[in-house]
């Protein structure tokens, strides 16, 4: 029973950690975690894994197509 309250209290801290921006700042809600969204990663040219194998799928096809 003693583990259990001890987990029980650092699962609940670690939540208030991780939401005390939300709670604290009006209007606050956690920023998305999405590549496609990131300011930064856009600016290093990174992207999505699933934009970037539709884009090279998309280019594959053509150069095939152009090929025959």
């Amino acid at each position: 029973m003693k583990l259990f309250l001890t987990i029980l209290v650092i699962v609940a801290v670690a939540f208030v950690l991780l939401a005390v921006r939300v709670l604290v700042k009006p209007g606050g809600r956690f920023s998305s975690q999405h590549i496609s969204q990131s300011k930064a990663m856009r600016e290093r040219g990174i992207t999505c894994a699933n934009s970037s194998d539709y884009r090279e799928r998309h280019n594959n096809r053509r150069l095939d197509v152009n090929s025959l």
